[in-house]
């Protein structure tokens, strides 16, 4: 696995969690520890991008060489979908994750 493949999906793993850890932070309700919020930002992260990279039709497809080249290995995995669809997806699976536990304590 090269590194064209890889950092898309690192870039949504990251942007995951941090959307989880926002969601995690801001409903209080819900008393998560870490590791939910970290597992649920992750996978909602991986997740949500490939929902909003279908949405959007994937985009035109670029050839990775040429990527690389242009940007020093970044830009092809620095895009909306990986950014927005990574924190939107980590934030709102962890969001379920937390209403679910929620539900199970009462």
């Amino acid at each position: 696995m090269d590194m064209n493949t890889l950092l898309p999906i690192i870039i949504q793993v990251i942007t995951g969690v941090i959307g989880g850890q926002a969601v995690g932070a801001a409903i209080k309700t819900a008393a998560m520890g870490q590791l939910p919020k970290i597992l649920g930002g992750a996978v909602g992260g991986v997740g949500g991008a490939a929902i909003l990279g279908s949405l959007l039709g994937g985009g035109a497809p670029v050839d990775p060489a040429a990527a690389a080249a242009a940007t020093g290995g970044l830009g092809s995995a620095l895009n909306l979908q990986n950014i927005i669809g990574g924190a939107g997806g980590g934030a709102i699976l962890t969001g379920i994750i937390g209403a679910v536990m929620n539900a199970m304590k009462k």
